[in-house]
């Protein structure tokens, strides 16, 4: 792997303001609040977290859709500016999308061909080599016979060749990073596996970034090498995948393990202890540890009242949490 950077976020924030009556301010909703992480060339990571969590407008302000209110986003070196159209024009051939609903992310009026032209016409790419990008991609994420798939309708196809088509508009462009939201989370059981592992492929093959947003721990290990915990708009746990998996730290991502189903029947009358509560409010958020409010093993007089900073417990494992305070491992 080649471990120079292609990004690096640095205290990120993505604020989104409140109005009342169309005029008067009434607050944010702190959607991404402090988030800092590098990704190297060649590496996959993977966001994790419940719905609301912020991870999508993570997504978001990484593809450049929502502006980043304060903190640094470096790409490829360059620092953007979101009030650049350049800047912004430049990021968007750097970065491939491939979203969760397949079907609602293509014109369901325009075959498989076109719409594999469509940002390739949009970016000026010549013609002949237009046609020859289609069927490398079309060929690359098994769409094939691809003379079969050219002029089929995305009606005509099952949901995975759906998401495959998806993955293949997001090559078209040759990008440095794939960003996935919740890519499998509308396909069959039978088939999720089956993209993950072509997303894994294409990923070695070509020696790109991926980030893949999942509320689903279980599916982290097919081709990630770390994963991320985001909670209430911070990254609360930051390590290799097989770390997370096997010594999770921060009680909120032992609870997202504990959630997983279990398929031994041996353990079926066994209970899975799952903390009350909801996610907190992003507009008005708890002080001090974001999880205190649903924690079983929250330090009062510190978990409510000082916001953790990030400790590392373990090599190479960091967890903005409390618990780690004196430097050792919680019991």
């Amino acid at each position: 792997m080649d471990n120079s950077k292609i990004l690096s976020l640095n205290g990120v924030r993505t604020y989104f303001e409140l109005k009342r009556w169309g005029f008067m301010h009434a607050g944010y909703v702190r959607a991404v609040d402090g988030v800092s992480f590098d990704l190297a060339r060649g590496e996959a990571v993977t966001i994790v977290g419940e719905s609301g969590s912020g991870k999508t407008t993570l997504l978001r302000t990484i593809l450049g859709l929502a502006k980043i209110t304060d903190g640094e986003m470096i790409f490829g070196g360059r620092n953007l500016d979101y009030n650049n159209s350049r800047d912004l024009t430049w990021l968007r051939w750097q970065v491939g999308f491939v979203q969760q609903d397949p079907y609602g992310a293509t014109a369901p009026f325009m075959s498989v061909h076109r719409i594999l032209s469509e940002p390739l016409i949009v970016n000026k790419v010549p013609k002949i080599e237009r046609e020859q990008r289609i069927r490398e991609a079309l060929d690359e994420v098994r769409l094939i016979p691809v003379d079969d798939f050219l002029h089929k309708y995305p009606h005509m196809l099952s949901g995975g060749q759906q998401q495959r088509l998806v993955v293949a508009r997001a090559l078209l462009l040759r990008p440095m990073l794939i960003v996935a939201d919740e890519p499998v989370s509308m396909l069959d059981a039978s088939v999720r596996v089956e993209v993950l592992e072509l997303m894994g492929k294409i990923q070695e093959t070509h020696n790109l970034g991926v980030i893949y947003i999942t509320h689903d721990l279980s599916s982290v290990r097919y081709f990630s090498q770390r994963a991320f915990v985001m909670y209430a708009a911070k990254l609360v746990e930051k390590a290799d995948v097989n770390e997370i998996v096997n010594n999770p730290q921060h009680p909120y991502t032992q609870v997202l393990l504990n959630a997983i189903p279990d398929p031994e029947p041996e353990n079926v009358g066994k209970f899975k202890e799952i903390p009350s509560g909801e996610p907190p409010s992003l507009i008005k958020p708890p002080p001090g540890c974001r999880f205190h409010p649903r924690c079983t093993r929250k330090i009062d007089g510190l978990c409510d009242t000082e916001e953790p900073p990030e400790f590392e417990p373990r090599p190479n494992h960091f967890v903005e949490c409390w618990l780690y305070k004196d430097g050792d491992r919680a019991a």
